[in-house]
Parts: C-alpha cells; sequence; structure tokens
C-alpha cells in the first residue's frame, strides 16, 4: 500500500496570518482518521486540537473540502485546527513577546480506532516576523517599546498599542509594509503608577515620526482595550494622527487620572467590582464593573474625540465580555454625528468576543488579566470569532492604507 502523507500547501513555512492547506493521502478508501494539531507557547503552555474525518475514495483529506466529523470543531473549517487549539491548563491564552522565534505547530494523522496509531506528520513554521523586517528594541526617556523596520521604503507609520507585550499584531503589520512601533500601555514604567501620562505615549509618536523609514507625515494607531482610550486620547489631544483603529475599547478615560503637559485633562471612570459576575469555570465576567460614560459623575472622563482631525475605524465585537464594546461604540458615534463629524467607520463582529487578534491564533475564552489578577471570561464562540479575526484583519491594513499619505519625497 502506498506510504501515507501529510502535505501542508503550497509550502511548510509561512506567515503566522497566512493560510495554508492541509492533505492527506495514501489512506484507504473511506478510511476514518484522527487529525491533530499541537504546539507551545513561548511561556511553555501547550496548545491541542483534534478533529475526526473520513477519507474519500482514493485513500485523501482535504481540510479545504472535508467536513470534520466531531471533536475541537465540526464542518468543512479549513483553518480549524489552528483556532480550535486549546491550552493545557485552564485560562491561559498564547503568549509571544519575541516574534523573532516561529510559532512551530506539528500536525499528526492517526488511525481513529484501535490504538490511535500514528501514520504521518509534517511541521508548520508560522513565522512571526517577514522577510527583511528588523525588529529593534527602542527605549525614550519615558516610554519603551520595540520598533519593526520592513525593508527599502518609505512607509507609513504605525504605533500599536497593546494593554500587555505582544508582538503578533505589530510584527505582522510591519511584513505588511508600516514601520510599527509597539508600546505596552501597562509597561515596567508604568507598573504601580496613579497617574497615566498621555505625554510619554506623545513622545513614542514623536520617535516614531522621525525614523529615516517613515514616509507619512502623520501616524496610524491600533489599539484593543485599555490601549484603544488612549489612542482616543493621541488622536484628540495631539496633532498628527491620521488614523486610528478603536478594537473593543471604551469612549471613556479608564483606571486612573489622565495628565498631559502636567495638568489633569481626562478624571477616571467610575468602577464598581460589586458588579463582577462568577461563572461556573472560574473565570469572572467584568463587563459590567465599568461606569456609564453618559452619567453625570463620568462627565470628566470622555474622551473629546470631536476634536480628533483625523479617521476612525471602530470594532466591536457583540459578544465581549470584558467590555461592553457595542454600547461604548454607539456613544462615540452619537457625540460624533452630534457635532457634526462623519469621520469613522463602523465594523461589528456577531459571536465575537473581546480578544481580537491577527487571524489563525488558538481562540481564547478566559485568561488572567493583568491588572485584576484573576481569571476572566473574553466572550464569543471560537468559529465566528476565528472569522471575525481573518476579515478584521484584512479590513484594518485596508483602513490604514487608505487614511496614511506616505510621500516618498516628505524625507528628502
Amino acid at each position: 500500500p502506498a506510504a501515507v502523507r501529510l502535505r501542508l500547501l503550497p509550502r511548510s513555512s509561512c506567515l503566522f496570518d497566512e493560510p495554508f492547506r492541509l492533505k492527506v493521502s495514501g489512506l484507504r478508501s473511506r478510511q476514518l482518521v484522527a487529525l491533530t494539531a499541537r504546539s507551545t507557547d513561548q511561556k511553555g503552555v501547550e496548545f491541542s486540537s483534534r478533529a475526526s474525518y473520513r477519507a474519500d475514495g482514493s485513500g485523501e483529506v482535504h481540510l479545504d473540502r472535508d467536513p470534520s466529523l466531531g471533536g475541537s470543531y465540526a464542518g468543512v473549517e479549513p483553518m480549524g485546527l489552528l483556532w480550535s487549539m486549546r491550552p493545557d491548563s485552564s485560562h491561559r491564552k498564547l503568549v509571544i513577546r519575541n516574534s523573532l522565534h516561529p510559532h512551530v505547530v506539528k500536525f499528526s494523522v492517526h488511525e481513529q480506532d484501535g490504538d490511535g496509531r500514528l501514520l504521518a506528520e509534517a511541521a508548520n513554521e508560522r513565522l512571526l516576523i517577514g522577510d527583511g523586517v528588523v525588529r529593534r528594541p527602542v527605549r525614550g526617556e519615558h516610554f519603551q517599546g520595540v520598533l519593526f523596520t520592513p525593508p527599502e521604503g518609505p512607509f507609513c507609520a504605525v504605533l500599536d498599542l497593546s494593554s500587555y507585550t505582544c508582538e503578533i499584531r505589530p510584527s505582522l503589520l510591519a511584513s505588511k509594509g508600516f514601520v510599527v512601533l509597539a508600546v505596552a500601555v501597562h509597561s515596567s514604567k508604568l507598573v504601580n503608577m496613579n497617574v497615566m501620562h498621555l505625554d510619554l505615549f506623545e513622545e513614542a509618536l514623536n520617535f516614531l515620526k522621525k525614523q529615516p523609514k517613515v514616509g507619512s507625515k502623520g501616524v496610524g494607531i491600533v489599539a484593543r482595550s485599555q490601549g484603544a482610550d488612549v489612542a482616543l486620547s493621541l488622536a484628540a489631544f495631539v496633532p498628527g494622527v491620521e488614523a486610528v483603529v478603536w478594537i473593543n475599547g471604551c469612549g471613556a478615560n479608564i483606571s486612573v487620572p489622565l495628565h498631559y503637559k502636567n495638568s489633569q485633562i481626562l478624571s477616571p471612570l467610575s468602577m464598581d467590582v460589586d458588579k463582577v459576575i462568577h461563572t461556573e469555570s472560574g473565570a469572572r465576567v467584568i463587563k459590567y464593573i465599568v461606569g456609564n460614560p453618559l452619567a453625570e459623575e463620568n462627565k470628566g472622563s470622555v474622551v473629546p474625540i470631536e476634536q480628533a482631525t483625523g479617521q476612525f475605524l471602530f470594532v466591536a465585537a457583540e459578544d465581549d465580555l470584558g467590555w461592553d464594546s457595542k454600547a461604548f461604540m454607539g456613544q462615540m458615534v452619537e457625540r460624533l454625528k452630534s457635532r457634526g463629524r462623519n469621520n469613522f467607520e463602523v465594523v461589528t463582529y456577531p459571536k465575537a468576543g473581546h480578544l481580537l487578534e491577527a487571524p489563525y491564533g488558538p481562540y481564547c475564552p478566559s485568561s488572567v488579566h493583568g491588572l485584576l489578577h484573576f481569571p476572566v471570561m473574553w466572550g464569543g464562540e471560537p468559529r465566528f470569532h476565528a472569522a471575525a479575526e481573518v476579515h478584521l484583519w484584512e479590513k484594518v491594513q485596508e483602513f490604514l492604507k487608505t487614511h496614511l499619505k506616505c510621500d516618498v519625497k516628505s524625507k528628502l
């Protein structure tokens, strides 16, 4: 009989955000098999998935054609083995803090019955950084981050704000042709601070603008969660922000007072931890602990986004359990409309959760919250969340390329 082969097409190495075709050949006609995927993240957490398939009359399985009969997912899902991977312990999300190391996923095909004998295997190197992109840790007087610079140029500049250090999105974005500076809102320079200083993010913006391969006068910002309200404040108070991608955030300043040029510009939004909802999994729902930005006592926390001159892309997942993102987005849209502004686009994703990332990573239902130090539910249904990530990733790139003007002559 022919040897069983498991192939990843068009090749076994690709960027993290690129789809592939998985094909198994050499099986018996109509044979039942189990396909598995395994990987380990940069904290040593193991992720795995498993799905059952029936070969066709020629002894082949094609993941882009054939349905999974059950397991981690069901139906025709060409990338299902990736997004359905689950950690070996609860409340963990995929951690990649250094994009220079590829994320390796090992695929294998086993006999479905009996002892599950291994029939074939193959490894997929999922690269976080494109050819020629340079990764450089940088440090300013008041900020620290990682700068990603593609080869040649010039390119438009993007500030990537995340709550905590994660290099998946900024490194992949640089691989699409942007100079990207990744800054974590809760970096070591901000730990235990009772005040957030907008000046340090302005310093990061100015540092980015001065990079030799930056050809845009203005800067774009991509941010989710608490990074998203910092992005709004930068757009409202700091000149030169031309495009903001706001993902699952709030329209008001969260957690601590926001200062700029030695004075307070926004008070913190009220919070009520008694509104935490406990679940059987041990993770909690924190969606309702944040106060209503429209309430009288919170007026001083609302970001005056009507002052911004750039364009906004507001993105809200309708099943976000981390924030009431859809409601917050609605409030921001009304605020802009009532002031005669139309400098925004809106995208909503039904059945998607809070952690919208670059596509094809494992869906994360819950993980330990960095500030609250207990596990929280993030929401979303895996299949719909994964599809939202694919759509959003293209939308973000298209939005930035449309609204950031890259002038080749500007640096000459």
